[in-house]
């Protein structure tokens, strides 16, 4: 099992944590919505659950709950900017569709 981040990922990451103040890394999860039936779930974790896993690239944490586990793993996070936009791009080897926006996907 792994989940991975691209160097660029890993720094937007570092420096949305010091912006906040702290914590122990990036949750990575999966909630049933948007138009292909899964969306991503993003948000900072200050303490890890006891069904938690956690990975770690290039000194950050992401931490997956086990339900999202199966239909995350081998996914790769990466931070794009494409001209006025930025924002988290996933390559999630388990999708077998996506919606335009990318950030909904199906399994």
């Amino acid at each position: 099992m792994s989940i991975s981040l691209t160097p660029a990922a890993a720094r937007h990451v570092e420096k949305s944590l010091a912006r906040r103040g702290g914590g122990i890394g990036l949750r990575l999860a999966v909630k049933t919505s948007g138009c292909s039936g899964f969306a991503y779930a993003l948000e900072f974790v200050d303490a890890v659950n006891a069904d938690d896993r956690c990975f770690e690239t290039l000194g950050v944490k992401v931490i997956v709950d086990l339900r999202s586990l199966g239909m995350l793993d081998g996914t790769e996070l990466d931070f794009v900017r494409e001209g006025l936009n930025e924002g988290f791009k996933f390559s999630n080897p388990n999708a077998r569709a996506n919606c335009g926006c990318g950030e909904s996907f199906a399994v």
